[in-house]
């Protein structure tokens, strides 16, 4: 991007201090990450980035914003003085988009859109100069910061927006403004601001809101409350994805290794293989497909860009552990019909050891908490995992569950910070034949105990 200050100020029609002769190529709300022609953006919260302008500036940034409520405006550096710096932030996102006017595909869902964007932005590159949403940028921040950071020649723009609260993605969707938005599934993460599964599913489908005339929803038909309310929308255009013959798009004959899966959809004889296994990443890939498709791309590009498809880490990732054994690592976060998914298809993989799971809490459950996370007992049988590992305290009603079906023994728990016991037991009870699968949300951290295990 490239923005003159007086445009700047007139896009957010807002005065400027320190005027000077200055553009900005680009934007940053962490000062140690500013350069040279850098707008730092100093965002309000418990660590309020005003305190750090000097830093900013220090690291080259030429102009700051200023949100109007803060004293000791600063003289040294060109400053636009707004009512909210967020605000001002997505504003000139919205228009920065307007101005380099990509084909934009948002992804949201529970589970797999990380996973299911980068499929869409490798299938993409085939056709299109793209972009897609780094990591997990997926919220209010994330999410403008994303748009300004894609350059000016820009042919599709994949993002991940993701909700915690009512309202999140209604915000998003008309920032963003998709061609095409998709719905990878309903799960229970958030349920805490939600309470119940039906109002996740209100939530999700406030993605819809901002979609442009004659554009697209993309959804999981396997879902039935999804099917539900995409029925009430009469003028909608959408296609639906999933595992079942009811939908637009369906996989058959699927196979699987531990490394990756292959299939076939009914729309074509174009067999498809991805780098992950299991098969919600099926179902993942099928939503990529369907967004494929409705950027005429062809299925012998998708196959190919499929296969080669960079995954963000942590998701379903095979690694050789230091004690000489697997590990399928997907801690970057949880919830139980994501836990389930992992754990029933971990169970079928062929070992001639023991397998072994560890479960870390699962988060914003809310006065669900205790119902969800006993129910993961469901996919765990001693027969086919051997040992549990049990990471927090929000789990300690799966621990009762399985006390009852475990041996004396085979099922442990760990306060969050005590890595280090959890660490040292695992590696005293692990071989060489042995596979090991770690799941849970972010905040337990589990990503620590992945790296010590396989770290030399």
């Amino acid at each position: 991007m490239k923005l003159k200050l007086n445009e700047m100020a007139t896009i957010l029609n807002a005065p400027i201090q320190n005027k000077a002769d200055v553009f900005i190529t680009n934007t940053t709300f962490d000062s140690r990450q500013a350069t040279q022609n850098s707008l730092f953006v100093p965002l309000v919260a418990d660590n309020d980035g005003h305190n750090y302008i000097a830093s900013a500036k220090k690291n080259g940034a030429s102009v700051a914003l200023w949100q109007a409520d803060h004293p000791d405006v600063p003289t040294d550096i060109p400053v636009i003085i707004v009512p909210d710096t967020l605000a001002a932030y997505q504003q000139l996102a919205n228009y920065y988009l307007n101005q380099v006017n990509p084909k934009v595909v948002a992804v949201s869902g529970s589970n797999g859109k990380t996973t299911t964007k980068d499929f869409i932005a490798a299938i993409g590159q085939k056709k299109y100069r793209t972009v897609k949403t780094p990591a997990n940028f997926n919220n209010e921040i994330g999410v403008p910061q994303t748009i300004l950071s894609m350059p000016n020649d820009t042919e599709l723009l994949v993002i991940e927006i993701g909700m915690d609260h009512p309202g999140d993605l209604d915000f998003l969707s008309k920032l963003v403004e998709p061609d095409i938005a998709l719905l990878t599934m309903i799960g229970e993460a958030h349920i805490e601001f939600f309470k119940t599964r039906a109002r996740i599913a209100d939530g999700k489908m406030e993605i819809i809101n901002g979609l442009k005339k004659n554009s697209h929803l993309v959804f999981n038909g396997d879902e039935p409350l999804l099917n539900e309310r995409v029925a009430q929308h009469a003028t909608l255009n959408y296609d639906s994805f999933g595992l079942t013959n009811s939908n637009d798009l369906f996989a058959s004959e699927i196979e699987m290794t531990p490394l990756q899966a292959s299939f076939v959809t009914n729309q074509s004889t174009q067999r498809f293989t991805i780098p992950l296994t299991g098969k919600y990443n099926v179902a993942n890939a099928l939503a990529a497909i369907s967004v494929g498709h409705l950027l005429n791309i062809t299925d012998e590009q998708i196959a190919t860009a499929l296969l080669d498809a960079p995954i963000t880490e942590n998701r379903t990732e095979w690694l050789v552990g230091n004690f000489g054994g697997k590990i399928l690592s997907d801690v970057y976060n949880s919830n139980p019909t994501a836990a389930k998914e992992v754990l029933n298809f971990f169970a079928e993989v062929p070992t001639t050891g023991h397998r072994f799971a560890v479960i870390g809490d699962m988060l914003q459950l809310g006065e669900a908490s205790a119902a969800l996370h006993a129910s993961v007992a469901d996919s765990l049988d001693p027969d086919k995992i051997q040992r549990v590992y049990l990471v927090g305290e929000e789990i300690a009603p799966l621990e009762d569950v399985l006390r009852d079906i475990y041996p004396a023994g085979s099922v442990k728990r760990y306060a969050i910070d005590d890595q280090e016991t959890l660490l040292k037991d695992l590696l005293n009870d692990l071989s060489a034949n042995d596979m090991i699968m770690l799941k849970g949300s972010h905040g337990v951290h589990l990503e620590n105990i992945v790296k010590q295990m396989t770290t030399n």
